[in-house]
Parts: structure tokens; C-alpha cells; sequence
């Protein structure tokens, strides 16, 4: 084969072959296929598209390109959950040891953030002396033993993946959905997952600005995991505002460990009871998703969603005192509060403006190199459809540098509007496919 003439062939509209993906894929990853002819490539399908069998195809080369991580030792059906990514998205930390608790094991690896704030993994180093690198065996054996584990990935997880983002990144080939579909998918498998719940975020705080974008996206992802076997959901949620109060590292555990007490935002609460449910019915433990949420329900009330938290916080080396005691987090030295100037009704919370704020202030990197600060961040008091007096607070943002916070201040301008009626009430889940 040669990888000229698979360009062409994409370029003309035809339907790559397994064996020509695979090839594709492999050279990529080896060296043997340059940069430019994978921009060329990408590029041809950026106007041309992809089949849901070449989309497949693609994801299964590239899950292969690396490690896979095996849980069959594991029992029963393993459930991952992927988020496509927003503001205040605290959701796994929620989900991940409230599914466990139910007896659904949760073998998850996730990623540092770019971006708003940061990711998964850059949260639960809020516990002090959080161990986020496990070996397998390590990860396994928590996993066994408590029924939850999350991780950072592997270093050598879909390398294919790794090489071909950071060319679509330079190369204006980002939004192509098959290339999408495929670089989220083909971690989803290498990681091990016999079934994944995907959380496709949609509005300004999101890469999909649009329903119709989003839908197009959780339904390529949703076939991919079809085709090569996955029991695959996806849930189409809202970002437009920011998810909960709570926008940074601390803050927002905080409010999971309050939300898995039964005591959260009430839009994060019922994500987190949506996605909950739907993973125990992939994994079999339920029938359907009204006995799933009624069964997290039970558990959120017994305390033994906080409990699942502290166990994984103290077998990972953090102490699980943080977990019920959530002011020994890192806290910011500076709170400043921000009032409204007007009587009305909260209409808009720009969650873009909110992100953008989060990473002025330290709370997101927008390189893998930046340090991020734990403790900074804002806290809404105020969601769309609120009534509001002139003087209620708003926000409180956290601060630890006082020219951070007043570049800050600059990003949220407008962020927040009043209007004299009540907006249009805005679902939180749009969709579900699968």
C-alpha cells in the first residue's frame, strides 16, 4: 500500500478499507507515514467524512496502536463514563463512587485538564497526597477490593491518538466528528471498559455550540461502540450555564462530596442521578433507569456515597478526614464578592466567560505544563431563572493574587445579565441516543 494513494481514495469520496486504516494507522504511529501525508489524510476527511465502519475501524487501529488495559480479572460488567468537557463539570467525581457504591466497579482513567479548569484527575489532588499514578496491578486490586479506582492514563495509552490530536491541532481538522468520535472512543476501549456512558456537553461553555452538533457527535460515538461491540449510551446535557456552583479544583469537590451527601446543586444532583442510572442499567445491576435513580437515591441518604469516596481518597494516600471534613481543602486568600446592581431575574450566565475567568484566576492551564491552583475559583449563588435584589451576591470568587483576580473581574463583564422577566426555562438533558 501507499499512503498517497489511501489519501486520494479519501480525497475522491471512496471508503477506505480495514487493512488500509490499519495501515494508515500504524505507519503514523511508527514514523514510516510523515507528518504532511497525515494532514493531507485528515484533511480529506474533514470534507469527506467517514463511514460508521471506517470510523470503527479507525478507533479499534488506534485503541490497538498502544497498551490495553485488561479488567476481565475484575467481576462484572465495567462501566466507564466520558465527559466531552465544560464548565463546572464535576460530574465524574459524583458518578464515580456513587456507581460503586451501588456495586458497579469503576476502573477509570482520566486525564489532566486543558482548558476551563482542570480535569478529573488535577480535582482529586485537591486530597493532599493523592496518589494519581498506580501501577496496573495497584489499580486492579483497589478496584477488587472497593469497587473504585481513578487514575491518570497511561503514558503509552493509543500513542496513535496522541500524535494525530496534536496534528489536527495545527492543521484546522479539530472539529471533524469522525476524528472526534474516534480519538474519545479509542480511549474508552484501550482503557478496558465492556460498557461506556458518554456525557456530550452542548451550549457556550462547550466544544459542541449546538444541539444539532451534538447530536451528530454522540450518535457517531454511539455507533462506533455499536459495531465493535461496546454497549454504548450517550446523554446530550446542557452548558450554557456552568454545572452546579461551584468553578475551580477545591470548590468543586466540595460540592461533590456535598452532592453525594444528598445535599447538591440541584442540576448537578440530577446529571449525576441520570448518568448513575443509566450505568447500572449497562452494567446489568438494574432494568431500567427509574430503578437505578431510585436505588442511587437510597444510597446518596445513607451516607454511602460519601463512605465510597473517603475509602478510595485513603486507599490511594490521601486522608479520608478531608472527605468529611471539607475545610482542611485548599483554601484561596482572597474572597471577593460579586452584587447585583439591579432587581430582575437572572437570564444568562455565559459559561464561556465563567471559564475563561476560572483560568485568569489559576484554576485551568492553557498549556500541560502550567501549574494549576487548587484552592481559586468562583462559587454562583445566583442560576438562570433566579430572582435577584440589587445587592444579593452573585459569585463569590477565590483568589490568591489581587492582579489575577481583577483580570478576572474583566472576563466576567456582561457575563451575568438581569433582564426584568424570567427567562425561558432551558432542559438540562436534551437527548439521549442509545
Amino acid at each position: 500500500m501507499r499512503m498517497v494513494d489511501i489519501i486520494a481514495k479519501k480525497r475522491d469520496g471512496g471508503e477506505l478499507t480495514t487493512e488500509e486504516i490499519q495501515f494508515l494507522v500504524t505507519g503514523y504511529t511508527d514514523g514510516t507515514i510523515p507528518d504532511y501525508q497525515m494532514s493531507a489524510w485528515a484533511m480529506a476527511v474533514f470534507f469527506r467524512g467517514m463511514t460508521p465502519r471506517e470510523t470503527g475501524d479507525l478507533t479499534m487501529a488506534m485503541a490497538g496502536s498502544g497498551e490495553q488495559l485488561d479488567l476481565s480479572s475484575l467481576s462484572g460488567i465495567k462501566v466507564d463514563k466520558h465527559s466531552t468537557g465544560g464548565v463546572g463539570d464535576k460530574t465524574t467525581l459524583v458518578v464515580a463512587p456513587l456507581v460503586a457504591a451501588a456495586g458497579i466497579p469503576v476502573a477509570k482513567m482520566s486525564g489532566r485538564g486543558l482548558g476551563y479548569s482542570g480535569g478529573t484527575i488535577d480535582k482529586l489532588e485537591s486530597f493532599a497526597g493523592f496518589a494519581v499514578e498506580r501501577s496496573r496491578e495497584q489499580f486492579l486490586q483497589q478496584v477488587r477490593d472497593i469497587g473504585v479506582s481513578v487514575i491518570g492514563q497511561s503514558g503509552n495509552l493509543t500513542p496513535a491518538d496522541k500524535k494525530l490530536y496534536a496534528l489536527r491541532d495545527v492543521t484546522a481538522t479539530v472539529e471533524a466528528v469522525p476524528l472526534i468520535a474516534s480519538s474519545i472512543m479509542s480511549k474508552k476501549i484501550a482503557a478496558g471498559a465492556d460498557a461506556i456512558l458518554l456525557d456530550v456537553k452542548v451550549g457556550k461553555g462547550a466544544f459542541m455550540k449546538s444541539i444539532e452538533e451534538a447530536e451528530v457527535l454522540a450518535k457517531a460515538m454511539v455507533d462506533i461502540g455499536t459495531q465493535v461491540g461496546r454497549k454504548t449510551v450517550a446523554v446530550i446535557s446542557d452548558m450554557n450555564q456552568p454545572l452546579g456552583f461551584a468553578v475551580g479544583n477545591a470548590l468543586e469537590v466540595k460540592e461533590a462530596i456535598d452532592t453525594l451527601a444528598g445535599k447538591g446543586p440541584r442540576d448537578l444532583t440530577e446529571l449525576a442521578l441520570a448518568i448513575g442510572s443509566r450505568m447500572l442499567v449497562l452494567g446489568g445491576l438494574v432494568e431500567d433507569e427509574q430503578s437505578g435513580r431510585a436505588k442511587l437515591e437510597e444510597i446518596m441518604a445513607s451516607g454511602k456515597a460519601v463512605e465510597k469516596l473517603a475509602q478510595m481518597v485513603e486507599a490511594q494516600g490521601g486522608d479520608k478526614s478531608d472527605v468529611y471534613e471539607t475545610s482542611r481543602l485548599p483554601k484561596a486568600v482572597i474572597i471577593h464578592e460579586l452584587v447585583a446592581s439591579e432587581d430582575g431575574y437572572v437570564a444568562q450566565i455565559d459559561a464561556e466567560a465563567v471559564g475563561h475567568a476560572s483560568v485568569v484566576l489559576g484554576a485551568g492551564r492553557l498549556t500541560k505544563e502550567m501549574a494549576i491552583d487548587l484552592a481559586v475559583g468562583m462559587v454562583l449563588h445566583k442560576k438562570r431563572g433566579d430572582q435577584v435584589k440589587a445587592g444579593d451576591i452573585l459569585m463569590t470568587i477565590h483568589a490568591n493574587k489581587e492582579e489575577l483576580l481583577a483580570s478576572a473581574l474583566q472576563e466576567l463583564e456582561g457575563a451575568i445579565v438581569i433582564s426584568t422577566k424570567p427567562p425561558v426555562d432551558q432542559p438540562l438533558i436534551y437527548k439521549i441516543i442509545g
